[in-house]
């Protein structure tokens, strides 16, 4: 009997020890090791309802632990995640700690009066590991803006959901950056927002090569490339669970379509359909939702499609599948917006290609070499070990 107890004991320490190491710890969390930081200074933040400790804000535990909050700046959706995207950010205050909000979504003539007016900057805002979502934005802007200010920045790391993952083209024509193809990057860059910020720094894309930004990043614990992270908190009302973000990656680029992805359903970036029988027997009709009732496609009409909420999450990597197959049903009319999915893939040739009747294998094959340029920039700023 003694035996069996001491086995199962065992057996006990080590499932407690293997979860205690795969507990990922976020930058946010590390409070003893950016506290000291603080420690005597003013302090302005850039966050949104993603920058949580545990159960609580970022914003209401560095009061509670009496650091000198002076403002935040806030990006799209807002500072709670509830504004329409694309809609205009407002200067605010927050109603629960009085603190002054600042859009920093679109120009601000006041920020640099802000950033001055404090000893350092924090950023603390979950990315998905999509070039196109517009939250990296806001850190480059952040970065500038402490470089021009002579202003140190803490980055509060935060796993990437899709972090397992480089694919895609790599944007690199100025001619198509744009706030949804900003960095020369894969689609999916494969990085977590500390370790672009690290890019940015390093590969000089700040004001021209011509300043540096004062950078610490805030490590993430028990963290990996290979590693599962599931947000704790949504990142924007239309990526409202695990399997959203997953699937995000591939689907985006239909936002340049006249295509429903869900959009002002519950089931956002889930489901691609149209109002024709023949894109599949799956129908839904996207109507309004908080933070997702703008620009919805296909706003109250009946949609014909496909159903992904069955697709296993974790086994979800990019592919033009969807694309492909949607265009050759409907080639004619499937480039409603053909600026927008230039900007969105960060190139034209890609549309080119769909146009001409490439392969999914022959569009990879195409941009081989310069996704494997990439990666090889990519490893120089990695923090964690990487997938491969």
């Amino acid at each position: 009997m003694k035996r069996v107890i001491l086995i199962l004991a065992i057996i006990m320490s080590i499932s407690l020890t293997t979860y205690a190491q795969q507990k990922i710890t976020t930058g946010a969390e590390r409070l003893n090791v950016y506290l000291p930081l603080l420690e005597g200074k003013k302090v302005g933040v850039m966050v949104n309802q993603t920058a949580i400790v545990g159960s609580k804000h970022l914003v209401d535990v560095l009061l509670e632990k009496g650091v000198d909050l002076q403002f935040a700046f806030i990006p799209e959706h807002g500072f709670r995640g509830t504004i329409e995207r694309g809609e205009d950010v407002h200067n605010d205050v927050d109603t629960k700690t009085g603190l002054p909000l600042y859009s920093l979504y679109g120009e601000n003539h006041q920020a640099d009066s802000l950033v001055r007016s404090v000893d350092v900057m924090i950023f603390d805002i979950q990315d998905v590991g999509a070039r196109f979502y517009t939250f990296v934005v806001g850190m480059h802007n952040v970065m500038q803006l402490c470089a021009n200010n002579n202003r140190p920045l803490l980055v509060l790391d935060r796993p990437n959901p899709n972090g397992e993952q480089v694919d895609g083209p790599v944007r690199k024509d100025d001619k198509f950056k744009s706030d949804i193809s900003f960095h020369k990057v894969a689609m999916i860059h494969g990085l977590t927002i500390g370790e672009l910020a690290q890019m940015i720094n390093g590969e000089g894309w700040l004001d021209k090569g011509e300043k540096k930004c004062d950078l610490t990043v805030i490590t993430l614990e028990n963290y990996t490339h290979k590693s599962k992270y599931e947000l704790p908190v949504i990142p924007s009302p239309s990526l409202p669970n695990y399997q959203s973000v997953r699937l995000f990656p591939l689907l985006c680029l239909f936002e340049a379509t006249d295509f429903s992805i869900g959009r002002g359903t519950d089931f956002p970036f889930q489901v691609i359909g149209y109002p024709d029988t023949r894109f599949g027997d799956f129908t839904f009709t996207p109507g309004t939702r908080v933070g997702m009732s703008a620009h919805v496609e296909q706003q109250g009409n009946l949609c014909y499609g496909i159903d992904l909420r069955g697709l296993k999450a974790d086994s979800i990597r990019f592919t033009l599948k969807y694309i492909l197959d949607f265009y050759h049903k409907m080639p004619d009319k499937f480039f409603a917006r053909p600026d927008f999915f230039d900007k969105l893939a960060g190139t034209d040739k890609l549309r080119e290609q769909i146009l001409a009747g490439w392969t999914e294998k022959q569009i990879r094959d195409s941009w081989k070499e310069e996704l494997s340029e990439y990666k090889r920039m990519r490893k120089k700023y990695l923090l964690y070990e990487d997938f491969e």
